[in-house]
């Protein structure tokens, strides 16, 4: 219990950083605006032949590609305390090892639910309706902060072993646009080339946006589901014990 207590508290420790810290609020704040805006009324026109109609399929992808934005600050926070000697101050404190790493991680899913929340704000303002159920939207945000869960512990381990916080921003980017835009985020599948579609379909990212879609607009909702929560196990399998056995080396 004391070891939950002390993570919640370095949680809220995370997450009033972002007051002094304002780009990082703009990041989660304003990107995800310009990017629903920019994609809905430059390419929604010439893709689905009307603005709202292509919001409806663009907005549940569009949460995907924002919550792996998102969790790459999980990483980038994390080497900026770790350079600076954060938490060498940390172990000199009376708390569990763990305690600093699980509020970084819990600080994220503030985040996350913040940058969800944005986004369907601003798509229910420009036309975005749930053709599902109250359920269905729950449903679909419960998933996006599941995955972030699982996704968070290759921030970390990018965060625990780059050099500087410029090296893990530039790292996260390098990662996380080829996994979006090489995926069903913007376009369906079907209207790429066949070689491509190949990719395009087990790409977690596509799979992840098809369930949203499911949850939230209708469709398919067990396949992209069930591969989804593989994928999210998968993640966090492999990539948690690479990180905390980094992080353990690191610090």
């Amino acid at each position: 219990m004391n070891g939950i207590r002390q993570s919640l508290t370095l949680a809220w420790r995370t997450v009033v950083q972002v007051r002094h810290n304002p780009s990082e609020l703009s990041d989660m704040s304003i990107q995800p605006v310009i990017f629903t805006l920019l994609f809905t009324y430059v390419f929604g026109g010439a893709i689905a032949g009307d603005a709202t109609e292509y919001l409806k399929f663009m907005l549940p992808g569009g949460l995907v590609m924002h919550m792996l934005f998102v969790t790459m600050y999980v990483g980038q926070g994390l080497n900026t305390d770790i350079t600076r000697g954060v938490y060498d101050r940390l172990r000199s404190l009376p708390i569990a090892r763990w305690a600093p790493l699980a509020g970084r991680i819990a600080a994220d899913q503030v985040k996350q639910l913040w940058s969800i929340m944005v986004v369907l704000v601003v798509g229910t303002i420009f036309g975005f309706r749930i053709g599902t159920s109250v359920l269905g939207l729950l449903g679909a945000v419960l998933l996006l902060l599941g995955f972030a869960l699982a996704f968070s512990w290759v921030a970390v381990l990018v965060g625990v072993t780059a050099k500087d916080p410029e090296s893990v921003q530039m790292f996260g980017f390098s990662l996380v646009f080829p996994l979006t835009f090489v995926s069903n985020v913007f376009v369906p599948t079907d209207t790429m080339p066949g070689w491509l579609q190949a990719f395009v379909d087990v790409n977690p990212v596509s799979i992840l946006a098809d369930a949203c879609r499911g949850m939230m607009v209708g469709g398919n909702v067990a396949a992209p589901l069930l591969w989804s929560v593989v994928w999210g196990l998968g993640i966090l399998a492999v990539f948690a014990p690479l990180a905390v056995r980094a992080f353990k080396k690191r610090i």
